[in-house]
């Protein structure tokens, strides 16, 4: 009976282990535009630590995705990479049952930039989406520019809203249920990432998201700017610009019938290269 006793304790240790343990993979995420010289070393150096090293890119998101993706493959050459191979699939070849076999020894995971409801499209709740969460879970690193930033995360921002409006006049407004968000990649599950942040002015549609999900933060990310997302749950921020931390969790919220919102206390973070950010106690560790 001891015995029994002891090999049920361990069994149930094992199991709550696991169930707690997070992923080992990385995230970088990168807010679009150019790459600064020695942005990509440190995804590169992960990358080549995992599997065979061997870099992927998928392209799917960009409406020029042969043109994008040799590009991408080009400075990845460029950078030492010997390895490269490119997959722009269609929802059908996504689909198969045998699909994931093409991440096999992979390294690093990029997710090229465009329009990321176009790359969700071919890729949620797919054979290679499973797979890619498995790689994480097992140590890969996984990166996304521009639109491939904005798929990192759970509730995923499409940059389409409700209101009709002209060319030139989108999100003017600070109000709900006008942001339209879908299922993202996942991989970030307590923040939605936006990006092109800064430069574009993307501030009106993450604080009207934020005010429908204000258990979430905001993590915006600017152009030639990326965080190393670790398997702590901290990030790093590197590049040439900067990453802001939108945190509503002691914000409080009002919102007028005609949807408009107002609120108190959010904590906003302007992270610059170096800054280290904890999202687990949602603190800046080197301010």
């Amino acid at each position: 009976m001891k015995k029994t006793a002891l090999l049920i304790t361990f069994l149930l240790a094992f199991f709550n282990f696991n169930a707690w343990a997070g992923p080992n993979g990385y995230l970088f995420i990168i807010g679009g535009g150019d790459w600064p010289d020695g942005m990509m070393n440190r995804y590169l150096e992960i990358a080549q630590k995992f599997g065979t090293g061997k870099i992927i890119i998928f392209p799917m998101a960009s409406s020029v995705p042969d043109e994008t993706s040799a590009e991408e493959a080009a400075d990845f050459k460029k950078l030492g990479v010997k390895e490269i191979e490119i997959h722009n699939l269609t929802r059908e070849q996504a689909m198969q049952p045998d699909s994931a076999k093409i991440l096999d020894g992979v390294g690093g995971i990029f997710f090229s930039g465009g329009d990321q409801a176009r790359l969700m499209g071919v890729l949620l709740d797919t054979p290679i989406y499973k797979r890619l969460h498995e790689l994480f879970y097992k140590g890969c690193i996984i990166a996304g520019t521009s639109a491939g930033a904005a798929a990192m995360s759970e509730v995923m921002i499409t940059g389409e809203e409700v209101r009709k409006v002209e060319e030139g006049h989108e999100f003017e407004t600070l109000q709900t249920s006008n942001v339209i968000t879908v299922p993202g990649l996942g991989f970030v599950k307590n923040a939605i990432v936006d990006q092109h942040f800064v430069i574009r002015k993307r501030y009106n549609r993450l604080m009207s998201l934020l005010a429908e999900h204000p258990k979430l933060m905001g993590i915006a990310i600017d152009e030639s700017t990326a965080i190393l997302v670790k398997p702590d749950e901290t990030f790093e921020v590197i590049g040439a610009s900067q990453v802001m931390v939108f945190d509503p969790a002691q914000a409080r919220f009002h919102i007028l019938p005609s949807q408009k919102i107002g609120f108190t206390n959010m904590v906003l973070h302007a992270l610059t290269a170096g800054n280290v950010f904890d999202m687990k106690s949602r603190k800046v560790k080197n301010p």
